[in-house]
């Protein structure tokens, strides 16, 4: 699924004219970025949290040469997926989880 899909599935779900629907999707990504940028995270219940993590500056090694590199720190977007999105992705897993909980 590509972003074109994406809007057309929230417009005809949500009753919004195309261009709408993609003003919605363009303003939620906006905040979702802003919000990470800024060193907060958004955590949408069910489905799951995006953040920001910090990578701690590592030696690495060229593949093509083999040379020894510094790999400086950086901080990356993050995104954790919720119990409900797991579940949907994976049934079986979510099952032997809340049998294994249900002991």
């Amino acid at each position: 699924m590509n972003r074109a899909d994406l809007v057309a599935i929230l417009a005809s779900k949500n009753d919004l004219s195309k261009t709408a629907a993609n003003a919605v999707l363009d303003t939620l990504i906006d905040t979702i970025q802003t919000a990470v940028k800024k060193g907060d995270a958004v955590q949408l219940v069910g489905f799951g949290t995006f953040k920001s993590a910090k990578r701690a500056a590592r030696a690495g090694k060229n593949p093509a040469t083999g040379a020894a590199l510094k790999i400086p720190a950086s901080t990356v977007p993050k995104f954790v997926a919720g119990a409900k999105f797991k579940a949907v992705v994976d049934p079986k897993a979510a099952k032997r989880k809340a049998d294994k909980a249900g002991k």
